[in-house]
């Protein structure tokens, strides 16, 4: 195509196929360096409004269905003008080339790749989105099943319908009733399609093949289906139940939910009994059959003739209308011979069916698949081995199991092969690598929002800086550009601003002492005397802020000195002290 490179990421390598809508392409994603497959919408329908919106909702419906069994969604945009998605790359081969490939398939692997297929539509339909065109050309087999092209699929709510009235969209050899009479449809339409697929698996083709899609759509509103065991005796009644509850034409003898299905499918597979009733002994079905088929087949432009192959149908004209079939008289001797047969075909169906088991499909599988689910691969392949098989494995990204653990088989256990036949195992690489956003000199808080919308876990590291401001990413692991796997941890190393350290205690020291102290770990210090009966004089009395208060370096801290204890001032009292007055008389002299 002229257009080699979408949005200056997704180059295209070559085409793979065609849709009803679009063309697919195998793509190289640029930026994170893997392939990935292109959905491209026509370019008259990226002119349809319709179509744009219908094409938009499959992406946003499709991206949020993370499930092993379905195809994921990376991305998808438009530029000048054309639409696209951008989905993971699946190199398998579809379910369709499997049957054509190999024919029949036995009923146990049937029923595993039915059970994967079923839990993914169970999945969808608890998400609110219905396929709407589940068949073996939207299966990829791959080591694992994987469920694909929700092309035509929409949420399920009534309130929002993207559809043109009456329109009938999907593929006409694995309609359900419903939507050959272009009704309303729930998700036990995607239960019925999914019954017409396991009923090819085990058959080889589908149960209605006609001329035109409306003579096929005809069929599933009016005609019962061959049970699967007349094309192939080996399918066992258990299994065939299973169909036949799954394709009922009044949708509530169906199963009510895929989750049922696959239930009943793996308890085929374990050897349990299923609950689906044996054909032909639920109450009326016939009944209900017709009055559920009443109805009309609107606004369908048919395609040209189609094969067993099926051929889309969308557009207008053809009504389906499903007439009351006459009755005829029957007779009690015609019953009994009924039963009869019925009885007599029963046996001999049992008798096959065990011989088919003792002898292995085709007379020729000899060995038993075993169990390798849950085991290393290095285990797997021994396990494998030991039981005379070949081990094919294929390593996938996986969000839900370890680095190195088998999560997939096919054929699952059970199964009997060939020796020296190949299963293929499907090993976890862990998590899907993602590209590492830059965070770098965000706020803190914005850096955390960025990482945790890309999956990863975030783990914050203060580091002082003076030129960083507070809670700033200074640098962050792994370094941004790269990739990490989804749900590990990035660490930030977040600006805690200058460099904080807790003051020394300095109390009891001399002032000198004290101030050479609070200097060496970076404090200016300044000095207030008080005065202390309990502090020799010159000595320390306390800092503020006390210890160990944490500051940045740099920080005042006040020294609170000693200058001794009060100074008390005394007054002493006045004494006077008089002398007694003595008179001293000199004795008279006495001349000689």
């Amino acid at each position: 195509m002229a257009q080699q490179v979408f949005t200056g990421r997704y180059e295209i390598i070559r085409h793979l196929a065609r849709g009803g809508m679009a063309e697919v392409y195998l793509a190289h994603d640029l930026l994170l360096d893997r392939p990935v497959a292109l959905k491209v919408l026509f370019p008259e329908f990226s002119r349809n409004r319709s179509f744009v919106e219908r094409f938009r909702r499959e992406a946003r419906a499709a991206a949020n269905l993370n499930h092993p069994n379905i195809v994921s969604i990376y991305d998808w945009g438009e530029e000048s003008g054309t639409y696209f998605i951008v989905m993971e790359y699946i190199d398998g081969l579809t379910l369709r080339e499997v049957i054509r490939a190999e024919g029949r398939l036995a009923p146990a692997r049937a029923a595993t790749i039915g059970a994967d297929i079923a839990a993914a539509l169970d999945f969808a339909h608890r998400g609110g989105v219905v396929h709407r065109d589940v068949k073996p050309g939207n299966v990829i087999i791959s080591g694992m099943v994987k469920v694909t092209d929700f092309g035509i699929a929409r949420a399920s709510d009534p309130q929002e319908s993207l559809t043109q009235t009456g329109a009938v969209m999907g593929t006409a050899t694995y309609f359900s009733p419903e939507q050959a009479q272009g009704v309303g449809i729930d998700p036990r339409s995607d239960v019925y399609s999914l019954g017409v697929v396991l009923y090819e698996m085990v058959t080889g083709r589908p149960p209605f093949t006609g001329e035109s899609p409306l003579a096929i759509a005809y069929q599933h509103v009016r005609e019962t289906p061959v049970p699967p065991s007349e094309h192939n005796p080996a399918v066992p009644a258990e299994f065939e139940a299973v169909v036949m509850k799954a394709m009922a034409k009044n949708r509530d003898n169906r199963y009510s939910t895929a989750e049922e299905l696959r239930a009943d499918l793996v308890r085929f597979s374990q050897g349990q009994p299923v609950l689906a009733p044996a054909p032909g002994a639920g109450p009326g079905e016939g009944t209900a059959v017709a009055a559920a088929a009443t109805g009309v087949m609107g606004a369908t432009r048919v395609q040209p003739a189609v094969g067993a192959d099926g051929t889309q149908v969308m557009g207008r004209t053809g009504v389906v209308t499903a007439e009351p079939e006459p009755e005829a008289p029957k007779s009690s001797r015609t019953g009994v011979y009924f039963v009869v047969l019925v009885v007599l075909l029963g046996l001999l169906a049992a008798f096959l069916v065990l011989l088919a088991r003792q002898l292995g499909v085709g007379g020729s599988a000899n060995v038993i698949v075993p169990q390798v689910v849950g085991f290393t691969e290095a285990d797997a392949v021994r396990e494998l081995q030991n039981a005379g098989l070949k081990a094919k494995p294929t390593s996938v990204n996986d969000d839900t199991n370890a680095a190195g653990t088998v999560f997939a088989q096919d054929p699952g256990p059970g199964v009997k092969l060939k020796k020296n036949a190949s299963v293929a195992i499907t090993v976890s690489l862990g998590p899907q690598p993602v590209a590492v956003p830059d965070v770098r000199t965000q706020k803190v808080d914005a850096a955390q929002d960025v990482l945790t919308a890309a999956g990863f876990q975030v783990e914050v590291v203060n580091q002082a800086n003076e030129e960083v401001a507070v809670d700033t990413v200074i640098d962050q692991t792994p370094a941004p550009g790269g990739q990490a796997p989804k749900g590990s941890k990035v660490t930030l190393v977040v600006s805690s601003g200058r460099e904080q350290v807790p003051v020394p205690n300095v109390v009891g020291r001399e002032q000198s002492e004290a101030a050479n102290v609070l200097g060496q770990s970076g404090f200016v210090t300044t000095v207030q005397t008080q005065t202390s009966e309990s502090v020799a004089e010159g000595k320390v009395i306390r800092t503020d802020p006390a210890s160990p208060t944490p500051l940045p370096k740099g920080s005042n801290v006040t020294l609170v000195v000693s200058s001794g204890p009060p100074v008390t001032t005394t007054t002493a009292p006045s004494v006077s002290t008089t002398k007694p007055l003595t008179s001293t008389t000199a004795p008279p002299t006495t001349s000689p």
